[in-house]
């Protein structure tokens, strides 16, 4: 099972239903890909819980704060967030081929040896890498 592409839709599903958080199974690439969208300002903040309803044993629950653009919660900050790279098909891009998501009104989120990175600061650290998601 893809957990990256189980946590976008969990997002997708709580932005339909105007939630204002999410609760996920916690793990390392799930926090660096949340730390990396809130920095970006996809998402209002993320905390890892000790206790949710996703412990068992030792995995923490992870909710995410989904951010709306106003109070109401008809525009929120994530428009669409569209996996890339799948377990049966990943997908490489060394940095020349690197596209603009939206013209540079999205972002992509890249693994590489820097770790998770957006695609702004692949091309600041000329990197290449694989490419987990678009979002805009």
């Amino acid at each position: 099972m893809d957990v990256i592409a189980d946590m976008f839709a969990r997002i997708k599903n709580g932005i339909q239903r105007k939630k204002d958080y999410v609760d996920v199974p916690n793990s390392k690439l799930k926090e660096n890909i949340v730390r990396l969208l809130q920095r970006e300002g996809y998402i209002q903040s993320y905390e890892i819980l000790e206790e949710g309803i996703y412990n068992r044993g030792n995995q923490k629950t992870l909710r995410i704060h989904i951010k709306y653009l106003d109070n109401r919660k008809l525009h929120p900050a994530v428009e669409k967030l569209e996996k890339i790279s799948k377990p049966g098909k990943r997908v490489y891009s060394p940095l020349k081929k690197m596209q603009h998501v939206r013209r540079g009104l999205g972002m992509a989120i890249i693994s590489c040896d820097a770790g998770i990175i957006s695609d702004a600061e692949a091309r600041k650290l000329k990197k290449g890498g694989e490419i987990l998601a678009y979002v805009y």
